[in-house]
C-alpha cells in the first residue's frame, strides 16, 4: 500500500493552523508556557525539528488533551516519509518470511 499521491504535512503545519491559530495562541506564548524556546517551536512549526516524546508530554498537557496525539502524528509522518523514500528499494531486498503451515 502506498499514500504517493496523499501530500506530507508536517505535524508542525496542524499545530500552527489548527491549534495556535485558531485558538488565537502566539508560538511564543506556548513555548513559554510550556517551558521551552521559542525556537523549538518555531522549528517544529517550520517543519525542521520533530515532535519528540518530552515536547508530546508537554503539548498533551498544555492543550488538555493526549500526549499520544503529539507522538503519533510525528511518527506516522517520518514512516510515511521512511516509506517513499525506501519502500521499494526494501521490497527488492528483503525475503518476506512464510511460516510453515500446521
Amino acid at each position: 500500500m502506498t499514500d504517493k499521491y496523499i501530500e506530507l504535512e508536517h505535524p508542525g503545519v496542524l499545530l500552527e493552523e489548527d491549534f495556535l491559530d485558531d485558538l488565537g495562541i502566539k508560538p511564543g506564548t506556548l513555548a513559554s508556557s510550556i517551558g521551552v524556546d521559542r525556537t523549538a517551536i518555531k522549528n517544529i512549526i517550520d517543519g525542521k525539528r520533530a515532535i519528540t516524546a518530552d515536547m508530546s508530554l508537554r503539548l498533551g498537557l498544555f492543550f488538555n488533551m493526549s500526549s499520544g496525539f503529539w507522538f503519533n502524528l510525528q511518527k506516522d509522518y517520518e514512516l510515511r516519509i521512511a516509506q517513499r523514500e525506501n519502500l521499494a528499494k526494501f521490497e527488492k531486498v528483503v525475503r518476506p518470511f512464510r511460516a510453515a503451515r500446521l
